[in-house]
């Protein structure tokens, strides 16, 4: 069979078959009288052998390897092509991910494209200076799931502040897109997302927040209560009272236990819950000195006898400071 007609059959143009003979890859077997290239069948199966292999993404070089060297064993090879697959995937997943967010934010010009792909390329600098500027110029330019990916994977405390700071005043979609790195498998992530929550304004955030007082990461419910003890949701008390026992983040804790307080009712409830944490046998001695301490902002009667109560425990630090608070409230 002759070039051309090869070429027609084979989908492989002329001018390749030539590359592949030059490379030793297909040599036609023969030449006819008038000295064209004459391929056999086995030289067109060899053909599409060539072309198969490269479809898997092997190099000609490689292709020649495999076809000619007897002792040449394929696994290692496509391990490698294996490995060069998910690098060009991941690759074009981000490119398309960064072309989908240029869209989303519906520029009016190749001026608007060029300033939103620029300030994607801030959020994902080596530098933090550049990260953090990035964060702060971008509250309408860049699309709020650049913003919580960005939260979500930053260790740098400052540049975390500043995605905080955006996300909190970008549009809507920020609380569900952080909702879901509350159930990351890394503690880092998770603690950065409810972090980000805590800072974000509206029903579905508040929502969202109350939902985390359930996580069995302490560190996330405890963010969770804290945020929520600011905006007076008294379902936070027990998680607050918690993190006194704990000894973490405490004084805010017992600052939010306070804020709460806002009414008899509502400050004889959070008077009960830390007398019966003071209660517990397995409360330790400065556990229940910061419970003691914590009912100094709990205004009422219901904190006021459990103070009296107090005067006489044995422990002399606990007794000591309900005398001490008693005091206070009484120069007040």
């Amino acid at each position: 069979m002759l070039i051309g007609e090869v070429a027609r059959r084979s989908g492989v143009s002329a001018r390749m078959l030539r590359h592949y003979e030059s490379l030793g890859l297909v040599r036609p077997s023969g030449r006819t009288g008038s000295g064209y290239r004459e391929y056999s069948g086995e030289d067109i199966q060899r053909i599409f052998h060539v072309e198969s292999l490269r479809a898997m993404g092997l190099s000609l070089r490689e292709i020649g390897r495999a076809l000619d060297d007897p002792g040449f064993t394929p696994s290692a090879l496509v391990d490698d092509l294996i490995r060069r697959t998910r690098e060009r995937i991941a690759v074009e997943t981000e490119l398309l991910t960064r072309l989908r967010r240029v869209h989303a934010t519906d520029p009016a010009g190749w001026e608007d494209v060029l300033q939103v792909v620029t300030l994607l390329g801030a959020l994902g600098s080596k530098s933090a200076d550049a990260r953090q500027r990035a964060a702060l110029a971008s509250v309408d330019e860049v699309p709020v799931e650049a913003l919580v990916e960005a939260a979500l994977g930053e260790g740098d405390p400052n540049v975390a502040g500043a995605l905080r700071w955006a996300l909190a005043r970008s549009g809507g979609g920020g609380a569900a897109l952080l909702a879901k790195g509350l159930g990351s498998p890394v503690a880092a992530v998770r603690e950065r997302a409810v972090r980000s929550l805590a800072e974000m304004p509206g029903g579905e955030a508040t929502a969202l927040l109350r939902n985390a007082l359930a996580s069995p990461d302490d560190t996330v419910r405890g963010y969770a209560a804290l945020a929520l003890g600011t905006r007076g949701e008294a379902d936070a008390v027990p998680v607050l009272v918690d993190l006194v026992v704990a000894g973490t983040n405490d004084t805010d804790a017992a600052d939010a236990l306070s804020l709460l307080a806002g009414d008899d009712a509502a400050a004889d409830r959070i008077a009960a819950e830390l007398v019966d944490r003071l209660a517990r046998d397995t409360t330790g001695a400065s556990a229940r000195g910061r419970l003691t301490q914590a009912l100094a902002g709990v205004p009422g009667a219901g904190s006021s006898r459990a103070l009296q109560e107090l005067l006489h425990d044995e422990d002399r630090a606990v007794a000591l400071t309900a005398a001490y608070l008693l005091q206070l409230r009484d120069v007040g």
